[in-house]
């Protein structure tokens, strides 16, 4: 008998504030247009780099 994996849950910065500011950054969650477009595609190691390194530190230059 096989045991089936559920699959993972993509995870995901968005909190749904979803607007570009001006330098191109959204609004809600600090990702760039092309960040959200290629979201799914990205591996989770790329994506936990993005959201506990990278977005972070744009959220706190931004303020």
């Amino acid at each position: 008998m096989f045991s089936v994996k559920p699959p993972a849950a993509i995870l995901t910065p968005c909190v749904g504030i979803c607007e570009l500011d001006a330098q191109g950054y959204c609004e809600g969650c600090h990702r760039t247009g092309a960040e959200i477009a290629a979201w799914r595609s990205l591996s989770d190691a790329q994506r936990r780099h993005l959201m506990f390194e990278v977005l972070p530190e744009r959220e706190r230059q931004r303020s």
